[in-house]
């Protein structure tokens, strides 16, 4: 089970938003670039970039940031970035910056044949981020619902080819309310390519209760303000989770 710290860049600075609202954020560092080594040197074998400003624009604002982070990783781990990519230029861009995957949201839901095309240009580097609650989808920053099922969703964007899915359970992102188990679970269920949970991560708790799941597809977690406010240690989480994976194989 992977563990995949978070950093959220709104105006170049790393922050968290409660519920995905820009006007309620908490700046926890002014320099993402030396966040992004701590992450590492804790022990991180990943790292969940997002882009606020580019989500909310459609298009990238904060790239001087990211390539600073890619830089300061450099090839140790890789880096995924999801916020505002909508063509094709951009995703390429950020390959060549250093970004191993990217992560397409709202533009999948919106522009489905963005995202086909997209995993045909750079096969393996695409990865979907479905943000749903109660099983239905929301776009543009969670503020609209649509009627799409979440399940059938991922179903269709799996056939074109992406790497992964991130789910998020919108109504716990950024609460520390614990993660929504059963529907990640149902998810991964139905899917043969892996499922990355997302929102709500508290504790040391939630990190156990996923890696009694992670046979049924679910690769990772994505982590932030837990590990920010400290209610969740990172390096002892991922020791946790390296553990109880291991024996999770030898038992199975």
């Amino acid at each position: 089970m992977l563990l995949i710290p978070a950093i959220d860049l709104k105006d170049g600075h790393c922050v968290r938003l409660k519920q995905g609202d820009m006007d309620d954020a908490t700046v926890f560092s002014e320099d993402p670039a030396a966040m992004a080594r701590h992450w590492l040197a804790q022990g991180a074998r990943r790292l969940h970039l997002v882009d606020l400003n580019g989500a909310v624009a459609g298009k990238p604002k904060n790239e001087a940031v990211i390539k600073a982070i890619t830089a300061a990783v450099g090839d140790d781990i890789p880096v995924q970035l999801g916020g505002g990519i909508r063509d094709l230029d951009t995703i390429e861009r950020y390959l060549d910056d250093g970004i191993s995957y990217v992560i397409i949201g709202t533009a999948a839901v919106k522009n489905p044949g963005f995202l086909h095309d997209a995993c045909g240009a750079f096969p393996g580097h695409i990865i979907v981020g479905l943000d749903a609650k109660d099983g239905k989808v929301a776009v543009d920053g969670w503020s609209k619902m649509t009627g799409h099922d979440v399940v059938d969703l991922a179903k269709k964007f799996e056939d074109y080819g992406v790497e992964a899915v991130i789910y998020t359970d919108i109504g716990r992102d950024g609460m520390l309310s614990g993660v929504n188990i059963e529907a990640t679970v149902k998810l991964a269920q139905a899917l043969r390519v892996p499922v990355i949970a997302s929102g709500g991560i508290a504790n040391l708790k939630d990190i156990k209760a996923l890696c009694k799941v992670e046979h049924e597809g679910i690769m990772g977690a994505i982590t932030g303000r837990a590990i920010y406010e400290g209610t969740l240690d990172f390096k002892k989480a991922q020791a946790e989770a390296d553990k109880l994976s291991k024996g999770g194989k030898q038992a199975g």
